[in-house]
Order: structure tokens, then C-alpha cells, then sequence
């Protein structure tokens, strides 16, 4: 009996590495499907139900957060406050780099330890099409 929870145990750092791994590969945002396609090109045992159960796990511990976007969870390990851009035709996400934003924190009386701002839109490369 132990050595079967051993195993198991084994298993899920042996998952649970190569999605962190695989993590990294992403410039900045991703989603579940995505991310699952790419494991399972190394390990075809993982499943989409465990990468979600990773990513909520990653979120609870604040390595990760996410944000929906057209109905789909996207996923990213930016910490720091930022703005999204999503093109409503070809779906891709980007971030942003807006100076002062800070700004939006002086009409709050909370404190607020980090924020986002998700913009959607039509990127430059569909309004050229």
C-alpha cells in the first residue's frame, strides 16, 4: 500500500514538473487547452482535468493568475500590474505597457496590492485584413 502512494506521489511531481516546465515556454499568456496540448506531446497520461487542478493550485499559491476574456480563462505568471489587450477576431492576448497607471489606486481607500486591466478589441494585424 505504501509503495503505491509512493508512486502516486512520484507521478503528480513528475506531472506536476513538467507543467511548470512547460509553463515557461509561454511568453506571457496561455490557457488550459493550449498548455495541454503541448504536454501531452511528452506525456500523453496527463489529462486536461490535471492541468486545471495544477493551475488552481498555482493560483491559490500566487504564482499564477487568471482572467476571463470571450468566455475563455487565460492564464499568466505576471506579477506585477498590467494591462491586457485581447483581439475579439483572432483571440490573441498581449500585454500592454502602460506608464503611471498607478494613478487608478488614488480614489481607492483599500489598499490595493495589485491590479489588471483586460482591453478588448481588434489587434493592428486584423484591422489591416
Amino acid at each position: 500500500m505504501i509503495l503505491i502512494i509512493n508512486k502516486m506521489r512520484q507521478r503528480k511531481t513528475k506531472q506536476a514538473e513538467l507543467i511548470k516546465n512547460e509553463m515557461k515556454n509561454f511568453s506571457n499568456f496561455f490557457d488550459a487547452q493550449t498548455l495541454h496540448k503541448e504536454i501531452i506531446k511528452k506525456d500523453t497520461t496527463i489529462g486536461i482535468a490535471t492541468i486545471y487542478r495544477f493551475l488552481k493550485d498555482f493560483q491559490n499559491e500566487g504564482k499564477l493568475h487568471s482572467y476571463l476574456c470571450d468566455r475563455r480563462t487565460i492564464y499568466s505568471t505576471n506579477k506585477e500590474n498590467h494591462c491586457h489587450f485581447t483581439c475579439k477576431i483572432c483571440k490573441k492576448t498581449k500585454h500592454l505597457d502602460i506608464k503611471k497607471v498607478d494613478f487608478l489606486k488614488s480614489g481607492i481607500v483599500e489598499e490595493v496590492c495589485h491590479f489588471q486591466i483586460d482591453l478588448t478589441g481588434i489587434c493592428q494585424n486584423c484591422l489591416k485584413k
